[in-house]
């Protein structure tokens, strides 16, 4: 009966007690992209404007690419119920090897980058196996695997950075997306990609609204569906403009861009996300109703470690360089990024998008703090009590639910 009432009034879109009822749960889709703007206009009104600008709107996706591309993996792992502290370490020694490859070696860069591509996935396998055939805790296991690939980079390039890459192969860090409609000043294509982008997730949201209102669903109540979304349009609409305004979109956006787009359907339209989440939420229900936990474990092991070789790629391209302390304490910006986003401790939840946005409040929070002076001592406290307040927010709304 309370599910009904719930349903109707969602579907009357009451802006009264259903509203805020539906508000109170959904408070970490809300909390987030909320925080996130709060924090950005903080930022640019301390920084002086400094924060908005186009060049530095550019670098501050640039700068956490590889955060971005590694989040989106490590939400599938905590989602699953386990976690990856080895990520940091295989992005060092993927970018080792790439280097070794390209570098010493003359292999072309594009079959390098594949190859690097096999290795993560390998690397990734290989630890999955032992969480999910053997019940190792996967602390221990990715534990283990940071020390091994802190060694084995070290040992792969001796100790010292090797370097530069070839230009073609930095692009992918450090290129742009060319002008194909006009002179590149402003970036007319850019900025046509970007509103293109904006209108078809517009698009999406309100067709999967009236999709759910016609299956008789509870809905976001019309006054907070239109203003989030709007929110969202004009900043995605904002932001194009001011990097079109600069050189355009970066390769390695739209890189994230299609990442974002494919582990958000993978893991929200598909029947392999759907077994993911039920063997987070409860794993032996799901084992019970079928569900292969060990083959999905594997499998998410497999696909972080591969990414964790994309963002290794990633990182060695922009510093066009291969350094034995690449990737040292990434782990935890990546593992923030995921809880910040409103993924659980215990499995179960999470959201890409909400990864994304994590990744991005702790972007803001470094480039903020670092135009404002502020010393890395201090900034490690500020997101280290940001962590925690994500969590206790976590168990503190699990605890009223």
């Amino acid at each position: 009966m309370t599910d009904t009432l719930t349903s109707q009034t969602s579907r009357d879109d009451s802006p009264s007690m259903g509203g805020w009822a539906f508000v109170k749960g959904h408070l970490r889709e809300y909390g987030i992209l909320i925080a996130l703007v709060v924090i950005m206009a903080f930022f640019q009104v301390a920084t002086g404007g400094i924060l908005l600008k186009p060049v530095n709107l550019t670098n501050l996706i640039l700068q956490n690419s590889y955060i971005v591309i590694m989040a989106v993996g490590m939400l599938l792992v905590i989602v699953s119920g386990n976690i990856d502290l080895s990520v940091g370490s295989v992005l060092g020694f993927i970018g080792a090897l790439a280097a070794v490859m390209i570098v010493e070696w003359n292999i072309p860069y594009v079959l390098a980058g594949f190859l690097c591509l096999i290795a993560g996935a390998m690397i990734g396998a290989a630890q999955g196996f032992w969480i999910a055939y053997f019940r190792i805790p996967s602390f221990i296991v990715t534990l283990a695997g940071m020390l091994v690939f802190k060694g084995l980079t070290l040992w792969l390039l001796e100790g010292q950075s090797v370097g530069p890459f070839p230009p073609t192969f930095r692009l992918i860090a450090s290129g742009f997306v060319p002008d194909f409609f006009g002179s590149g000043k402003p970036n007319i294509f850019s900025l046509v990609a970007g509103v293109a982008v904006a209108a078809v997730l517009l698009w999406l949201a309100v067709r999967t609204r009236n999709r759910q209102k016609a299956a008789g669903a509870a809905v976001e109540p019309a006054g907070f569906f239109i203003g989030r979304n709007a929110v969202i349009f004009a900043a995605l609409v904002y932001m194009s403009w001011l990097m079109a305004d600069f050189r355009g979109l970066p390769n390695v956006f739209v890189v994230m861009a299609l990442l974002i787009a494919i582990y958000s359907f993978l893991t929200s339209r598909t029947t392999f996300g759907r077994r993911i989440y039920a063997v987070g939420g409860n794993e032996k229900a799901a084992m019970l109703s079928g569900i292969n936990s060990k083959r999905l474990t594997f499998i998410t092991f497999a696909n972080m470690g591969m990414l964790a070789a994309l963002a290794g790629l990633v990182f060695a391209a922009r510093l066009n360089t291969a350094t034995p302390k690449a990737g040292i304490a990434f782990e935890l910006d990546v593992i923030a990024a995921v809880f910040i986003g409103g993924a659980s401790m215990s499995g179960g939840v999470g959201t890409v998008v909400g990864a994304v946005i994590g990744a991005f409040i702790m972007g803001v929070m470094n480039n903020g703090m670092s135009i404002l002076g502020i010393g890395i001592d201090w900034q490690q406290v500020i997101k280290g009590l940001v962590l925690l307040a994500a969590v206790i927010f976590d168990v503190m709304n699990k605890q009223k639910g």
